[in-house]
């Protein structure tokens, strides 16, 4: 099935890695540990809106967005030009030596933007695994208690807090143990892996339940000083939980006095239709973390939270001397800019009806296709060995990956069992940008599914 007279936007001249690119990756091995990872096997040099070109001259749509960082794209012009300008002016004098205006602005700019008319105080960081950090410690501040929950396939980061936090053992966790205490574990809805015959209801009431039973055998509620919940789970494949059940989490924390801590890291900023994930759930966080595309790719992240819990730290309590770089804010404020005049979030909601379309067709063609799941931009498949079993076919995933990354799209997995292609494209990208990559991808799942197709 060849749509090759279609493509208009991916270029491949050699393999991947192609000859630049083998070149530098023996001097990577050389130098750089083994343990970062990689998705495509070659190196960037040069991205635009959702394309990237390699450094053998192969151009690609991107469907990773550097792992959901480019809701605005590659080098959007608005933020290059707001980042030279800052760059004639100071680089970095430190917020907490000499304070500087962008991060107040960004700061109001966030209270403002944020879920909940209260008040509201922001303070920067560099990564999401530092704001999770950061939350948490405000969080026992503010409450005086201990306990931090999070949820069973969550990704909170790879610090050691974050890291605790964090579900999947493999790669995130192995060997790196003990972990902190006082952090436990609840189960978060997975409706397609519930058991046959669950409602949808019945799951999120047994979940619910089961808070009860562990304020009875492991911690009582009074002693919980936040939950932690991803609105939709990222690194875990793209689970999206009911509103039954996020707003059953947020009565339980209401109940005990635990705060709930949104990390919008990577749901934020316009990915799912909204600016932020959790209004699709009508609940108003206490503490929300974000990151990842709230500046274009440059290193910054954010704790938002009501502000007298935001100032229960005393002063020098929290900070760090990179956090809320000149660079990092005034790209943010155009990123905000961007996501307002551009109506992004609009935007998200377009691109995921689309992408939602053809992975319902392709799975009504293939069982081995066994959930879509979508919420905006935020889009993913399930891959099983068959429909009934639901066994995960972690194989079958990587060959599409890498199908399709010799084909020109770059593309990435999620997931507990890795099984799940998830899609992140810039929301800037343009509609034929989308198709084609669409495209490309059915070709790749064409070409590694063979004769699957369903009966």
């Amino acid at each position: 099935m060849s749509m090759a007279a279609k493509k208009t936007c991916i270029e491949m001249k050699t393999a991947i890695p192609g000859p630049q690119a083998q070149l530098l990756l023996e001097r990577r091995m050389a130098s750089v540990p083994r343990g970062p990872f990689h998705t495509v096997q070659t190196f960037a040099a040069k991205g635009e809106g959702a394309l990237l070109t390699d450094v053998d001259g192969n151009t690609f749509i991107d469907f990773a967005g550097a792992i959901g960082t480019l809701n605005v794209g590659h080098c959007p012009p608005k933020v290059v030009e707001a980042l030279k300008a800052q760059l004639d002016q100071y680089l970095h004098p430190s917020f907490h030596v000499m304070m500087y205006e962008p991060y107040i602005a960004l700061a109001e700019k966030l209270n403002q933007l944020t879920p909940g008319d209260h008040a509201k105080k922001t303070f920067f960081l560099n990564s999401g695994a530092e704001a999770v950090e950061n939350a948490v410690k405000i969080a026992r501040k503010y409450t005086g208690r201990k306990a931090v929950i999070s949820f069973e396939r969550g990704f909170h980061g790879r610090t050691y807090m974050a890291m605790s936090l964090t579900s999947k053992v493999k790669p995130y966790k192995n060997g790196f143990g003990p972990f902190a205490p006082d952090t436990y574990k609840m189960p978060y809805p997975y409706y397609y892996r519930a058991p046959s015959g669950m409602s949808q209801d019945e799951v999120d009431a047994q979940l619910l339940h089961k808070f009860e039973d562990f304020f009875l055998s492991e911690v009582p509620g009074e002693e919980v000083a936040a939950i932690i919940m991803e609105p939709v789970q990222g690194e875990g494949g793209f689970v999206i939980p009911s509103v039954r059940f996020v707003q059953g989490v947020a009565a339980l924390c209401k109940q005990y006095g635990i705060l709930f801590i949104a990390d919008e890291v990577q749901t934020g900023f316009g990915r799912t239709g909204s600016n932020f994930a959790m209004e699709h759930f009508g609940v108003i966080p206490d503490l929300m973390t974000m990151s990842k595309s709230i500046a274009a790719g440059l290193p910054l992240s954010a704790v938002t939270g009501r502000a007298e819990i935001m100032d229960a730290p005393g002063i020098g309590e929290i900070g760090g001397t990179y956090g809320g770089s000149p660079l990092g804010c005034v790209a943010a404020l155009q990123v905000i800019r961007m996501l307002e005049e551009e109506a992004l979030a609009q935007r998200a909601v377009a691109i995921g009806d689309a992408v939602r379309e053809r992975f319902l067709r392709l799975q009504q063609q293939y069982g081995r296709i066994g959930d879509v799941r979508t919420l905006g931009a935020m889009s993913a498949i399930e891959l099983v060995k068959d429909p009934v079993s639901k066994a995960p076919d972690k194989e079958l995933t990587s060959r599409i990956l890498q199908e399709a990354h010799q084909r020109g799209v770059i593309v990435m997995s999620a997931g507990l069992y890795g099984n799940v292609i998830r899609i992140l494209s810039p929301l800037v990208i343009t509609d034929e940008q989308l198709a084609e990559g669409l495209d490309v991808l059915e070709e790749a799942m064409i070409a590694c599914l063979g004769g699957a197709v369903r009966a």
